[in-house]
């Protein structure tokens, strides 16, 4: 199967570790030209290194807070003046804290809308003149507790599901530019994000983190944990030339750990 991503420009917001990461290098191996982003720029600069060699593709960098919507108009500015029009959006964004509902005064529950909700909103808005003149891809990174509330992660939960509500609302929206806009929502992957949640977890049971490990991959189907190269490689085919029909929908990317229907 052809992806038909040479060549393709995308921006991957959050993406010097992570799932932000793993999905940058796919796309890069898959011959795309993809901006990476986010607050670090010594992360970044070490990413960059570690994919402009993987594949066909191009990358390069630019540090931007997209909590600051200044700052998310000069990242599409660059994006284009280095690569061209955007073909492919992935909005991706750090959880906020962990903890349950009395501990969060007003400024964090206005903190994580502006990092988990407000920003997606945001980056959309700029890609959205490149996209309507032919055409795009937004993916938009969630987690499983659309499905599924996670106890302890009442912020992730409230904006986490508000995601799927835009781009349900979008995907109806923009169709008729041919813009086709998904939710894709880990389960547990291995990445540092999910380290921490575990070791948070440990600490309140008073058990180590590889005891909760083992109990989390024993509600697993497959048994493990996932990897973030599987993880972007759902990704990779969601923004091709692969998938020209399906918009509006929410994949969860788990290992059959949820079992909502």
């Amino acid at each position: 199967m052809n992806l038909n991503l040479a060549g393709k420009v995308a921006l991957v917001v959050a993406s010097s570790q992570g799932l932000g990461k793993a999905i940058a290098a796919q796309l890069v191996e898959e011959g795309a030209y993809v901006m990476i982003t986010s607050r670090d720029e010594e992360k970044l600069q070490k990413t960059k290194q570690e994919l402009e060699f993987i594949g066909k593709g191009k990358v390069e960098y630019f540090r931007a807070d997209i909590t600051n919507p200044d700052e998310i108009k000069l990242l599409v500015k660059v994006t284009n003046e280095v690569f061209g029009e955007i073909d492919i959006l992935v909005n991706n964004a750090g959880g906020p804290p962990g903890g349950d509902f009395e501990k969060f005064s007003d400024e964090d529950w206005i903190s994580a809308f502006n990092l988990n909700l407000l920003s997606y909103i945001r980056v959309i808005r700029e890609v959205l003149p490149d996209m309507k003149k032919r055409g795009g891809r937004i993916i938009n990174i969630a987690s499983s507790s659309i499905k599924v509330p996670i106890p302890g992660l009442i912020l992730s939960n409230t904006f986490r599901t508000g995601i799927v509500g835009l781009s349900k609302s979008l995907a109806e929206e923009l169709g008729q530019f041919n813009i086709l806009v998904n939710v894709i929502a880990p389960g547990r992957i291995a990445t540092d994000r999910v380290a921490f949640l575990d070791q948070m977890k440990a600490d309140k049971q008073g058990v180590t983190r590889e005891e909760i490990e083992e109990k989390s991959k024993n509600t697993i189907p497959l048994g493990r944990y996932g990897k973030p190269e599987e993880f972007a490689k759902v990704v990779a085919f969601l923004v091709s030339d692969a998938s020209t029909y399906i918009t509006g929908s929410s994949l969860i990317i788990d290992g059959g750990l949820v079992k909502a229907i």
